[in-house]
């Protein structure tokens, strides 16, 4: 257990870095500049790599929270 308490901290700092990337890799929806009149972009549903980006950051960012509330209660 001791093991584990000390190699915690690294795991979330690699689940960190790993979540980053993710986030950076994917495409934006051109949001911000709907917003202050740029023209809008037609709405489409994840395909392909996109959808398993998504996927993969949904699954990096419930691992991170779950490790951040493990680190906590020990």
């Amino acid at each position: 257990m001791q093991q584990f308490e000390q190699f915690l901290p690294y795991m979330q700092i690699i689940i960190a870095g790993l979540l980053v990337a993710v986030i950076l890799l994917q495409k934006g929806r051109g949001a911000m500049g709907s917003s202050f009149g740029q023209a809008g972009e037609f709405s489409s549903t994840r395909r392909g790599p996109e959808k398993h980006l998504f996927t993969l950051t949904i699954v990096l960012g419930i691992f991170f929270i779950g490790l951040a509330i493990l680190n906590l209660l020990i």
